[in-house]
């Protein structure tokens, strides 16, 4: 095909009209916005090509604010399948430097530390990416500049994954709702911490050893999961029940959107609903107020649409024992809530987890601090539930 002389028919249709452009428009021709269109259908390697046929193309391909290159980096990343160009995008000039953010955010850890070149970014760049892809209680590894504790934390995350050593965080932090509206943020020894053996010593103490660990993952980011260890019951009272347990799982009103369809930006545009049209309608006119999807730090592909509802199958939040939801008998938490954070491989494409398989590898030193800080980032309406912050064991000062 002749990218200079090509001859074509475009329809472009904008609200009530249309415009035709007819079989003698050239590629010379056509508005450089529906230039970068087209070529954002492109993949890489023949992107690179189009920018090298004459001084306009080139023009198109490099001008930031058409970024023909976003869609096919997105492409890349999303199915984790990375074109040979893309080791080496970083050297190439032409392409606009803030397509590196969303790469430094989504890319595989091995592959942005030992495969790719990296481009001479802006120190505000490198911060934007370090605190989309990592949560932000991971700032305190930042020594010099940003470029330095993000390459720092990606390898220590890379590290972590691919064996049991805990030299560089002798302590391990941990959050606990308790049922009086308190949390408090407690440690224990990295080389030992084991998060259901904890939480069994938290269910010894609230007199509830005899009923099942409920494990449930919160949120899927690009390295970690957000997991948190509870118990389910029919309690006699209210008394043992932890009422920010529910709000922080389900925020209320997030629930209306929970098997809606979502666009390629995220969006969720229908509802549909597998709870009674009753319950449907309620939640919906609950459904205020509306949460706003997180960005620092950015979820995976699995919880993109994080804290309401990602259709694909991926997000399973909601997908347990209806009895949690609807009957007079409802199953309810009961209890202290833990919360931590679990480091994972790098999933090529949409990964999936299975419950059996993370409480059987629950046991691995693969998990990193969770502090106080980490969960109001990614739980900010929990901020105005909670009555006291306590950092260490005991019920606080008075």
């Amino acid at each position: 095909m002749n990218l200079t002389a090509l001859t074509c028919t475009v329809v472009v249709a904008n609200d009530e009209r249309q415009v035709t452009l007819k079989q003698h428009t050239t590629m010379q021709t056509l508005p450089v916005e529906l230039l970068a269109e087209i070529f954002s259908e492109l993949d890489l390697e023949s992107l690179i090509t189009v920018s090298s046929l004459s001084r306009r193309l080139r023009s198109v391909t490099s001008d930031p604010s058409l970024n023909p290159w976003r869609r096919p980096i997105l492409h890349n990343l999303r199915h984790g399948i990375y074109e040979k160009c893309f080791y080496h995008l970083g050297s190439r000039s032409i392409v606009p430097r803030q397509n590196w953010i969303p790469i430094l955010t989504f890319a595989s850890p091995s592959f942005l530390l030992f495969e790719s070149t990296l481009p001479n970014l802006k120190s505000s760049e490198w911060e934007e990416s370090f605190r989309r892809r990592f949560l932000p209680g991971w700032v305190k590894w930042k020594e010099n500049s940003w470029r330095v504790a993000f390459m720092k934390v990606l390898y220590r995350v890379w590290h972590r994954t691919r064996s049991a050593c805990t030299s560089d965080e002798s302590w391990t932090k941990y959050i606990v709702l308790n049922r009086n509206g308190s949390v408090n943020e407690l440690e224990a020894s990295s080389r030992t911490f084991n998060p259901l053996a904890v939480f069994n010593a938290i269910k010894t103490q609230n007199n509830l050893a005899h009923l099942p660990t409920q494990i449930r993952v919160v949120l899927e980011l690009i390295d970690a999961r957000i997991i948190v260890l509870g118990v389910l019951d029919r309690p006699r009272t209210s008394l043992t029940v932890n009422p920010n347990a529910q709000v922080f799982l389900r925020p209320p009103g997030a629930r209306a959107a929970r098997s809606g369809d979502m666009t390629e930006g995220g969006d969720v545009v229908s509802n549909r609903s597998d709870l009674p049209a009753s319950r449907v309608a309620e939640t919906t006119l609950r459904s205020k107020p509306v949460y706003d999807r997180i960005y620092h730090p950015m979820p995976s592909p699995l919880h993109y649409n994080y804290p309401m509802y990602t259709p694909g199958g991926g997000d399973r939040r909601w997908f347990v024992d209806i009895r949690e939801i609807l009957g007079e008998e409802a199953m309810q938490w009961v209890g202290g809530l833990m919360v931590t954070v679990q480091l994972r491989p790098h999933a090529q494409g949409l990964d999936t987890y299975d419950i059996q398989e993370l409480a059987e590898g629950i046991s691995h030193s693969h998990f990193a601090s969770f502090t106080w800080q980490d969960f109001l980032a990614i739980a900010p309406w929990m901020e105005e539930r909670i009555t006291k912050f306590i950092h260490g064991q005991g019920l606080g000062s008075p």
